[in-house]
């Protein structure tokens, strides 16, 4: 005797997200590798093209990161010449700005991000316009529709 086929569980939201989530983040990181940034890296970067002078303090709580975390990935960032530490001295606040070579590879990462985020609308409008301005307080159930 052969057991009837269990139901199949309802589709997740959560899991969707996820799945739809993995695929343009691997899109994002494939384009922002050939750039010389990651993604953490690339918001901590616009961070602090949008608060120069930013804090570690600061810029690891609008990142959601620790201060050591990102004390390290500004560490790289400014080794790779897209920011500089004004101060650089140890018990010194810093005082963080993005450098030239920093804004030329984020306007070519905004770009990026702009036709990426085109070709998201397009293939999912619904979702898109859904999403618009959840980043801003993902965590208000409130700004999910």
């Amino acid at each position: 005797m052969s057991e009837a086929p269990a139901a199949r569980p309802p589709v997740s939201p959560v899991v969707s997200l996820l799945t739809v989530s993995a695929v343009w983040e691997a899109r994002l990181d494939t384009e922002l590798r050939a750039l010389g940034l990651t993604t953490r890296k690339y918001g901590l970067l616009a961070h602090i093209r949008s608060a120069p002078g930013i804090s570690f303090s600061d810029l690891a709580r609008r990142s959601q990161i620790t201060v050591q975390t990102a004390h390290a990935a500004v560490h790289a960032l400014v080794d790779a010449g897209f920011v500089s530490d004004a101060t650089a001295l140890a018990g010194a606040a810093s005082v963080l700005r993005v450098t030239e070579a920093g804004m030329e590879v984020l306007r070519g990462a905004d770009d990026m991000l702009r036709r990426l985020d085109a070709e998201f609308a397009a293939s999912s409008p619904g979702l898109s316009a859904a999403l618009g301005g959840v980043h801003e307080d993902p965590f208000t159930a409130s700004q999910i529709p």
